[in-house]
Formats: C-alpha cells, structure tokens, sequence
C-alpha cells in the first residue's frame, strides 16, 4: 500500500491533527504519511502561530513520515485553489494513494453529494454564487447559501478535496 496525504495548516498542531495522523497510520500501518503543510502564512493571510519549522517539527514527532510546504500561490487562496495545490503536489509524488482529512459532519455520503452540487460552481458559473458574493458574503457562506447546504469551514475544504481528486484524476 502507498502513502497516505494529510493537506492541513496545522495552525497550531492540536489533538485533531493528532487523531487524523493516528487514524490514517491506523489504516495504513505498512504505508507513509505525507502530509502537505501552508508556510508561514496561512489560508486566511494571517501569519502562523509559530513558524514551518516548528510545525513541521511537531507534525513528525506525532507520526508524519514527512512534511511538504503548500506553495503560498495556494496556501494564501481560496479553498478550491487550497485543496488544487494540495492535491497536485500529493499527486506529483506518485505515491500517495489515499487522502485523510477530517470533516464537521464526518458523513461521506453528505460530502460527496455536497461535492457534486459544488463541482462547477464559480462565480462565473453560478448566478447564485455571484449575487451571494457580490452582497459581501464570504465565499464559504456564499457558497452554502448557493447550494442549499450547510457547510462548516472543514466540510468545506472536505468538498473541494473531493472536486479537486476528481478532476485531476488523482488515484486516490
């Protein structure tokens, strides 16, 4: 069996990152974990609580095998373009065949249903999402108001993992 991928900010490194490192060993024994990790800055533009090195550091002494830097270009993005560049550098490594994370709903049927509904939405594809941003929505509201869902901050980069998978035919 491959690699498992962990795509986080671990900003700080708490007990959910723990437990996400310990199932996906727990599923993986014989595999690596490979985790890809924003720098010093993080999704929002806000600098990280401590630097990429002492979270890397932390990252490896609770089981990550190993700890790649999301390029800023998408660590400083919206989520699409966050799990786009997560994803892709997984994918590049040609030896992560699973993707762990964690979820609000924990519901994977709700996740990939959610991911379907959201697949193509844009500002430019979607009427709704655009009004709803346009009136200074965040997109995250925006986007669960366009969809009729709703989605917490971790459910929704859950979705835009699951989009970016499939459309980059990841294998994982």
């Amino acid at each position: 069996m491959g690699a498992t991928g962990i795509i986080a900010e671990f900003n700080p490194f708490h007990n959910g990152h723990q437990y996400l490192i310990d199932a996906a060993r727990e599923r993986n024994a014989d595999g690596g974990i490979v985790c890809v990790m924003s720098g010093n800055f993080v999704q929002r533009g806000y600098p990280a609580v401590c630097d990429k090195w002492a979270r890397a550091r932390m990252a490896c002494a609770c089981g990550a095998d190993l700890v790649l830097e999301l390029p800023v270009l998408y660590a400083l993005n919206s989520a699409r373009e966050f799990a786009f560049g997560g994803i892709r550098l997984l994918r590049s490594l040609g030896c992560v065949d699973t993707l762990a994370f964690g979820s609000e709903t924990g519901d994977a049927g709700f996740l990939e249903g959610a991911a379907a509904l959201t697949e193509s939405a844009s500002a430019s594809e979607s009427p709704a999402l655009k009004e709803a941003l346009a009136r200074g929505l965040s997109y995250p509201q925006a986007l669960s108001e366009a969809c009729g869902l709703s989605l917490q901050p971790n459910d929704i980069l859950a979705v835009e993992y699951i989009n970016q998978l499939r459309a980059q035919d990841a294998g994982m």
